[in-house]
């Protein structure tokens, strides 16, 4: 039995929804069935998924043994860039799924995972999710960090929560930005009518993303963006809501195919985490794939044309 001792923030807020937003890569719905389990105490009493939290309470969350994993192991490449008895980073080129979900029942990273480490993946996102701390989309490459420990996965999850671990991302965006650098502060949460997409709302996670310019093109902007927070498709959904939807993107931005991408011009580049287990700062990064940089030529031949 794995247990967290968290603290609320907020007065008012629902306790499910306080659990959600604080613990990464829990749901609503996975936070609702633990308060109702009984696995959520303050004071020593069950709270209900209704109860309204008071700023400073404190709350102990119990999170089960992990069940055994069905999950078959897959002989599938991986492109590790870095790999220890606690973590391992791993370059994810698109079109890979992370987890298996619905429609994508094998071939995804998680069945990659298990047959390059076994048994040594932490447990604490469930059958589905060994190891898994943070996911990044099928259509965008780059380096995701796993954890082979449940003691490697609550210390990366801390950093999650405090912003301390880092992550930057290089990506293609449609228009001209004005000024060279800025940053995004606007809550995410899933759109109200299309439940496939997220969207900026004000009763959604907190979301902040910085973006720079790195080079100007004829109608888009090579741009790179530095995470605090990782909601789901937060950059792509912030830049849209700037204007500048990425491009490639025909989920928030125009729904016609760029030739070229399979999806959105996005690349995971570097990765700084502090080892959980040795304190060291631990900074990794991948280069462009061949896809970005062909693109990037394209435009820049284009942007050079008289």
């Amino acid at each position: 039995m794995t247990t967290l001792e968290l603290r609320a923030d907020r007065t008012g807020e629902r306790a499910d929804s306080f659990l959600a937003r604080t613990v990464e890569g829990l749901t609503r719905s996975a936070a609702q069935r633990l308060l109702e389990e009984g696995a959520v105490r303050k004071n020593g009493a069950p709270v209900k998924k209704n109860e309204k939290l008071t700023e400073g309470d404190t709350l102990i969350l119990s999170l089960p043994e992990p069940e055994p994993v069905d999950i078959l192991p897959q002989d599938i490449p991986l492109d590790v860039v870095y790999e220890d008895d606690d973590v391992i980073v791993v370059n994810k080129p698109v079109g890979m799924v992370v987890h298996p979900a619905a429609g994508h029942p094998d071939g995804t990273l998680v069945n990659a995972l298990l047959h390059h480490c076994g048994d040594s993946l932490s447990g604490i996102n469930g059958e589905l999710r060994p190891g898994i701390v943070h996911r990044i989309d099928r259509d965008t490459s780059g380096l995701l960090i796993a954890a082979k420990n449940d003691f490697a996965h609550l210390g990366l999850a801390e950093q999650l929560q405090d912003h301390s671990l880092y992550r930057e991302y290089e990506a293609i965006c449609v228009g001209n930005l004005r000024e060279d650098q800025g940053t995004v502060n606007a809550p995410i949460a899933r759109h109200r009518t299309d439940r496939k997409r997220m969207a900026v709302d004000p009763e959604g996670r907190e979301a902040v993303t910085h973006w720079t310019v790195l080079e100007r093109l004829s109608g888009y902007a090579y741009i790179q963006c530095r995470l605090e927070t990782g909601r789901t498709h937060q950059i792509r959904v912030h830049m849209a809501s700037i204007g500048h939807p990425l491009l490639g993107d025909v989920v928030y931005g125009s729904k016609r195919p760029y030739p070229g991408l399979a999806g959105q011009c996005l690349h995971a580049r570097r990765l700084s985490f502090v080892h959980p287990r040795t304190g060291e700062r631990i900074t990794v990064e991948c280069p462009l794939p061949d896809w970005f940089q062909a693109v990037l030529a394209k435009l820049r031949r284009m942007s050079a044309a008289p």
